[in-house]
């Protein structure tokens, strides 16, 4: 019965229609440019359901025994990623509900980037969904096989500089530093144009430089398909966000350039807090991604036979 239920939530046909339907809630719901409280809880309540049961089951995952154990991390990268997303969409929904956000590009505008936030999310999520089928594959249907590891050899330059980059202490570096970037940003309660930019442009390049990472390691691991399909779906996930960012900031200068919002982009307290926590967010996400995509290329230098191989 649960075998049944799990690979119907993770089919394709259902997954699209999913995303089908949260394209109409948010068209019906956006087509008079006012959202009721009713009508943001019950796009909050969606949200938080798929986001929780979701991280609930790959930990569930992540701590049963396997023959091969890197899909274990592999299940514990996708919880930490998923933790980051579901903290951020308990924190907005709860400052939305209870009144405490109120502007997040400009009035007129809110309303689409909300709707474009939602089913980015959405489309997130149902990727997350679509590689947890595969991963289940991956984990009941192979095992490592222990074998010599091969003579280690010197690292080419472009080795080295994306083992520094994407090691733990860099990372832990570079999500302190957007901590102490948004708080250098924030003493004057203001955020020029040229700060901004400056943001916009550190998430585009851990988005996108992990994006081309994890779409070049796909096509890599072409000939184990159940691990192709969870990286295919790791990357298609991880555009959901890039893209939400993008607008995000895209919709942001395109009102500052029309002159319709504060050009300092002075907010109140709690709005301006919002942003920071958000931006915060993106960055411990992006981080914890590119953690799981090690993971992925652990996958995918295992050498691997089917459990009823004999050997």
């Amino acid at each position: 019965m649960r075998e049944s239920i799990f690979k119907l939530v993770t089919d394709e046909r259902i997954l699209i229609l999913i995303v089908g339907i949260a394209i109409l809630w948010r068209r019906v719901i956006s087509y008079d440019e006012t959202v009721s409280f009713c009508e943001s809880a019950c796009s909050g309540i969606t949200l938080i359901v798929m986001g929780w049961v979701l991280s609930g089951y790959m930990y569930s995952m992540s701590r049963k025994p396997t023959d091969w154990p890197v899909t274990r991390k592999i299940y514990q990268g996708i919880t930490v990623s998923l933790l980051v997303l579901n903290i951020y969409v308990a924190i907005y929904y709860g400052m939305r509900w209870f009144r405490l956000l109120h502007e997040e590009i400009y009035m007129p505008m809110d309303f689409v980037f909300r709707d474009v936030r939602y089913l980015m999310l959405v489309l997130c999520y149902c990727a997350v969904l679509w590689t947890a089928r595969y991963l289940k594959g991956m984990r009941d249907k192979y095992r490592l096989l222990i074998r010599e590891e091969p003579t280690s050899h010197a690292r080419s330059m472009k080795e080295s500089v994306l083992w520094v980059t994407m090691h733990e202490r860099t990372l832990t570096v570079i999500v302190v530093a957007a901590i102490l970037w948004r708080t250098a940003i924030s003493f004057d309660h203001t955020i020029t144009f040229r700060e901004s930019a400056v943001s916009c442009i550190i998430l585009l390049i851990l988005g996108w430089f992990l994006f081309g990472y994890i779409c070049a390691l796909s096509v890599k691991v072409k000939r184990k398909i159940e691990l192709t399909r969870v990286i295919q779906g790791i990357a298609f996930g991880l555009m959901a966000i890039n893209i939400y960012a993008i607008f995000y900031y895209g919709m942001r200068w395109y009102i500052l350039a029309l002159g319709m919002g504060d050009v300092s982009g002075t907010y109140v307290p709690l709005d301006y807090l919002f942003r920071n926590m958000r931006y915060i967010m993106l960055v411990i996400f992006y981080c914890t991604a590119i953690v799981l995509s090690k993971f992925l290329e652990k996958a995918y230098t295992d050498y691997t036979v089917p459990k009823k191989a004999q050997i």
